[in-house]
């Protein structure tokens, strides 16, 4: 059985070993076909071996034999320069700031109101630019008010253009100016003395244009400087009053050191006319002058050469001698003067001071003989400065107003022939405790001596202004001003006096006491934005009806007005 078994297994194993010779013959065979049709194909089977690039091959530890350097090529430009061995300290740089933003200007305004007494007003200032070397701008002004008495109103306008350039030698300015002001006659007695049913009205009109050149201000000890301007008007009222005048002057001072020499002159010609009146007056003045400036003194001599020419000719010579010694700088300073001139008269200058003035005015020029002042000025402290100075002058045919005897509420101009004699105290004091508060008054005392007349007419003894200025806080202000003025004596004819007038008949002539006066104000301002702005103010509080400056003429009482601001 087992031999069986072996033998069946032997035989199986020899008939497998058979069968697979076979079929490797047949897929050879097969094989061999395919490659009659396809040509040729070898198969090569290997290991997988990857391969790295250049780029990507990292090594563990660097290579220390390779010590090749680079060397980089460089040009160079060899300047020659001096060797400076300096071992001193060096001044500093200053690092340049930004420049700083501008200041919004709000240089220009338009200002109007209205209130009680029929009062109107309107202001407008205009300046083009924030360039300080160049400006040029305009101003208008209008203010109206009338009272309570037939035809007692007055108005007022102003309008004026200017400009001015700072160049590099001289700075030239120029102006235009055109005044209106009307007016009625209205004044009244109260004692019925005269009647004034109908006042005529009056205006004065008045155009004025001038230029100026002068040369810049410099440091150099031996500078020379110098300026001209001209200045002329035309000047009429509602009758048949005209005036022009044309005012030439100039100045030259040459610098040496502590001493100027310099020379001043001017020439005024002007016309005045009337139906019954026509003067030429003319006035030519030369002043050589030496001054001396150092160590706080500061001494000018020189002399005044006046001549008239024209309806009135005279030569005259008059000293011009100005002192000032510094005791203590800034707090005390002693000044003196001595001088002399001659002063045209003029129809807008009377007009100016008196606007009830009557026709056919007599034109005289007042000449200041002999003038001597002397005083103290300085400060005593931040905010507070002074001024006391006395007086004397001699003065030869002096302009006084007196009542017409026709029509006692019109005013003629006579003379004072002969030398009048005045002596006065004058003081001046400032004090601002802070931007907040600041104060200011002015006093003036004053004794005429009359050459001809018994008097010296509408001149009052005392003359008081005082202005008081408050800032509550950034928006609110208050100001207050008084005026106060003593009693003066004023001339009324009995009878036609003589025809021209030279020496006073005191048989047709009483005095009569005009009484003094004082007015009070005061004003307030609230600031809404940088933009609007209100305003407030009240006149003559002390309600005075009765005492005006000149006789017959009575002041409007309390008013009180107020508006707005826009400023741009």
């Amino acid at each position: 059985m087992r031999f069986s078994k072996l033998l069946y297994t032997t035989a199986l194993f020899i008939t497998a070993g058979t069968f697979s010779l076979q079929a490797q013959d047949t897929k050879t065979t097969e094989k061999k076909k395919d490659d009659k049709t396809i040509a040729e194909e070898i198969e090569v089977v290997r290991p997988y071996k990857p391969v790295l690039a250049e780029a990507v091959k990292l090594r563990r530890s660097p290579d220390l034999n390779d010590v090749k350097t680079y060397k980089a090529k460089f040009n160079y430009g060899l300047t020659d320069r001096k060797l400076e061995l300096n071992s001193d300290i060096n001044k500093l740089q200053a690092q340049q700031l930004a420049d700083e933003r501008k200041a919004e200007l709000v240089n220009n305004y338009l200002k109007a109101g209205f209130g009680s007494a029929s009062t109107s007003m309107a202001e407008a200032y205009i300046n083009l630019g924030g360039d300080e070397a160049l400006q040029a701008g305009g101003f208008f002004r209008h203010f109206a008010q009338s009272g309570k008495l037939n035809e007692q109103k007055f108005n007022q306008q102003e309008f004026s253009v200017f400009g001015r350039s700072i160049l590099d030698q001289v700075t030239l300015s120029g102006r235009l100016n055109y005044q209106r002001n009307g007016l009625a006659f209205y004044g009244q007695d109260p004692n019925n003395s005269f009647q004034n049913l109908s006042p005529e009205k009056q205006a004065f009109n008045f155009f004025e244009a001038e230029g100026e050149v002068a040369s810049k201000y410099t440091t150099d000890e031996n500078a020379l400087s110098y300026a001209a301007k001209i200045n002329g008007y035309i000047w009429g009222d509602k009758f048949n009053a005209k005036e022009n005048s044309v005012v030439l002057n100039g100045y030259l001072n040459k610098r040496i050191s502590s001493f100027n020499l310099g020379l001043a002159t001017s020439i005024e010609l002007g016309k005045t006319q009337d139906l019954l009146v026509s003067v030429g007056n003319n006035i030519f003045k030369l002043n050589p002058y030496i001054r001396l400036q150092t160590n706080g003194v500061k001494i000018n001599a020189g002399i005044n050469f006046v001549q008239e020419f024209g309806a009135f000719s005279e030569t005259r010579i008059f000293p011009a001698v100005t002192a000032d010694f510094t005791l203590i700088p800034d707090y005390l300073q002693i000044f003196g003067e001595l001088k002399g001139d001659v002063n045209r008269t003029s129809l807008k200058q009377l007009t100016d001071e008196n606007p009830f003035l009557n026709s056919n005015i007599e034109i005289q020029n007042s000449v200041e003989k002999l003038s001597f002042a002397a005083g103290i000025k300085g400060t005593g402290g931040p905010g507070f400065g002074y001024k006391v100075k006395v007086y004397h002058k001699e003065i030869s045919q002096m302009p006084l107003f007196v009542n017409d005897f026709a029509t006692p509420y019109k005013y003629d101009v006579i003379y004072d022939f002969g030398n009048m004699k005045l002596l006065g105290l004058e003081g001046e004091i400032s004090v601002q405790v802070s931007n907040a508060l600041k104060w200011t008054g002015k006093v003036n005392l004053e004794n005429y001596k009359p050459a001809s007349e018994s008097e010296s007419w509408f001149k009052p003894q005392l003359r008081v202004s005082s202005n008081l200025l408050y800032n509550f806080n950034d928006k609110l202000s208050f100001n207050a001003a008084v005026a106060i003025q003593d009693d003066s004596k004023a001339k009324i004819y009995t009878a036609q006096p003589a025809v021209p007038y030279v020496i006073p008949d005191r048989d047709i002539e009483t005095t009569v006491n005009v009484k003094g006066f004082v007015d009070l104000g005061v004003g307030a301002g609230y600031k809404i934005n940088n933009k609007f702005s209100v305003f407030a103010k009240a006149n003559n509080l002390l309600n005075n009806t009765t005492n005006g400056r000149f006789l017959y003429y009575q002041p409007i009482g309390v008013n009180v007005f107020g508006g707005l601001t826009y400023s741009f």
